[in-house]
């Protein structure tokens, strides 16, 4: 009798779990799991991640970078000296957006449209990545001597963005670049960079996080005397805001400027401190009843 009931037992306890993982295969074939928060904002730290802007909603953005802190103590440590941007990003749908900057550094403007091609996400019609596309415009409008036409003075940049959220934890983006300059600043550079970019979100607290960013411009393309941007940033979301403080090696926070033409050396300790804040508004226009 007791080994009877033993069997009993078994099938039941072994009838539930198949029970279980049957619900789960259908659940898992039947519910599409998309992956939210690869990134807490649209950009990594200077360069873009694959988030977009909502739709009917808008960003504003404030970046400022200081000089470096190898400038000693009679400058403060670089904070005597700064440069900013202003930006407003909006998204015309949940998977389109389009922004606008202007740069007191060369007084650059720069114009852009990001498109989400898929979402990561788990059961039917699941993808194993996000990826987005990026494309933008940007003009400088410092004065130079010779004075330089506007296409000259012009760049523009292509990107795909593909990204993957490993856990609740991690994040890893790789952005594959090409940027075109009418006019490089060196002589002997080439017009059209190719590079890549990869970038870095580790979680620590429900609202506190870590970036990296690292673009690498493959050799024999521009100066030498130019360097790879690597930048490292802690992140605070505060509700509608995300606070970034940062360190880079470049001062432009425009693709051109942070991709080709950084000229600050982390050996070197050509190091700037900075921060990015990103403020969101609602522009929804249903009535709440």
């Amino acid at each position: 009798m007791k080994i009877i009931i033993t069997i009993i037992l078994f099938g039941f306890h072994s009838l539930v779990f198949a029970q279980d993982d049957l619900m789960k295969m259908a659940t898992d074939s039947n519910e599409t799991q998309v992956k939210n928060s690869t990134f807490k904002a649209t950009r990594i730290i200077n360069g873009h991640s694959v988030e977009t802007v909502g739709k009917n909603n808008m960003d504003f953005k404030i970046s400022h970078r200081f000089d470096q802190i190898n400038r000693g103590f009679s400058d403060f440590f670089g904070l005597d000296a700064a440069t900013n941007r202003l930006g407003l990003e909006y998204g015309l749908s949940n998977g389109v957006m389009i922004g606008i900057g202007r740069s007191s550094y060369e007084k650059n403007y720069d114009f852009f449209g990001k498109y989400r091609l898929m979402r990561q996400s788990t059961g039917r019609n699941s993808y194993p990545v996000s990826i987005s596309a990026f494309t933008g415009y940007s003009l400088r409008t410092v004065k130079s001597t010779p004075e330089l036409s506007a296409s000259d003075r012009s760049s523009y940049t292509g990107q795909l963005l593909v990204a993957k959220k490993f856990g609740e934890l991690f994040s890893l983006q790789l952005s594959p670049t090409i940027i075109y300059r009418n006019r490089p600043d060196k002589l002997n550079d080439a017009k059209s960079v190719l590079a890549t970019g990869i970038g870095g979100r580790v979680k620590i607290t429900k609202r506190t996080s870590i970036n990296g960013e690292y673009n690498y411009v493959f050799p024999g393309q521009i100066n030498e005397d130019y360097s790879n941007n690597l930048s490292f940033s802690y992140d605070i979301e505060t509700g509608g805001h995300v606070f970034q403080l940062l360190f880079t090696n470049s001062f432009g926070m425009v693709e051109r400027q942070f991709i080709t033409e950084t000229e600050g050396s982390w050996a070197n300790g050509d190091i700037h401190f900075g921060f990015n804040i990103t403020r969101t508004f609602s522009f929804d226009k249903r009535v709440k009843k």
